[in-house]
């Protein structure tokens, strides 16, 4: 198999207009509000190819509840959040999501139906356009606070848009989804049938998948499961650095770049690298 690139990561927010505000303060183009019709809200983040999901609660009385065979995104988001705010849900692009789920199925890692859903989105001139999406879930036992699906776009041509990829901080794409587990080996089975790749090791005993679009990088550290954050490659490291400094957005130095903590960004810690 040729491997799942990244498409998008789901990151709960308690108020989306203000963790809006802080990605545009960061430099990053931030989309209207959309509303699903399960009560979720969200705002997106978009790269070529891939998006940041942020995500609440906007209507708590319209999210189904989890049933046999099928995975309330909703429900799972709200739940999720109560935990506190961050990435909690990893996402891979599909070409043909029932095919995915058939594969999810046979390797044990998806017991789920495909969820399709529609709605409406904006584009920069204000008129609107149709978005859909085909859904396919996977579970790791070993991890069941984490989220992952794979999703297809059938309107790809609506959704994907340059103009909202250029982003004042001359971000140009999400390159690495980062994730800690105590122990990485118990978790290599279903990271390889989720991702349609296989791993390589690193030199501290993690574990290093590089997909069509962008890598996952997973650590052996913490208690528990948990996605650490992510990290995005700008044209120019310098700027980025004085454009935090001016916002006072408090930052650190990191090896290959700059973090901003995700004490700072609501939960999620954001490594900022030259492309």
């Amino acid at each position: 198999m040729a491997g799942r690139g990244l498409d998008h990561l789901v990151i709960g927010v308690h108020d989306l207009d203000a963790a809006g505000a802080f990605y545009e303060r960061l430099g990053f183009r931030v989309g209207a509000r959309n509303r699903h019709p399960w009560g979720t809200h969200n705002r997106i983040v978009q790269f070529p190819g891939s998006f940041l999901e942020l995500i609440t609660v906007g209507e708590a009385g319209l999210i189904p509840e989890h049933a046999p065979g099928r995975f309330s995104f909703g429900a799972f988001v709200r739940d999720a959040l109560a935990a506190g705010e961050g990435f909690s849900m990893l996402v891979l692009e599909s070409t043909d999501a029932a095919a995915d789920n058939a594969a999810f199925h046979a390797s044990g890692i998806g017991e789920f139906e495909p969820f399709f859903f529609e709605r409406q989105a904006s584009r920069p001139d204000g008129s609107t356009v149709r978005v859909a999406f085909t859904l396919a879930f996977a579970t790791d036992p070993g991890a069941p606070a984490l989220g992952f699906f794979v999703c297809q776009q059938h309107e790809p041509q609506n959704f994907w848009n340059p103009e909202f990829q250029k982003h004042p901080n001359a971000a140009l794409r999400l390159a690495e989804v980062r994730m800690t587990v105590p122990h990485p080996e118990s978790h290599q089975g279903f990271l390889d049938a989720f991702s349609g790749v296989s791993s390589s090791g690193t030199p501290h005993g993690g574990l290093s998948y590089r997909l069509p679009r962008g890598r996952i990088a997973v650590a052996a550290a913490g208690t528990a499961p948990a996605f650490e954050g992510f990290t995005v490659e700008v044209a120019d490291l310098a700027a980025m650095r004085s454009r935090l400094d001016e916002a006072g957005i408090k930052h650190g130095a990191a090896p290959d770049g700059l973090v901003v903590p995700a004490a700072v960004a609501h939960g999620t810690s954001i490594l900022i690298t030259a492309a």
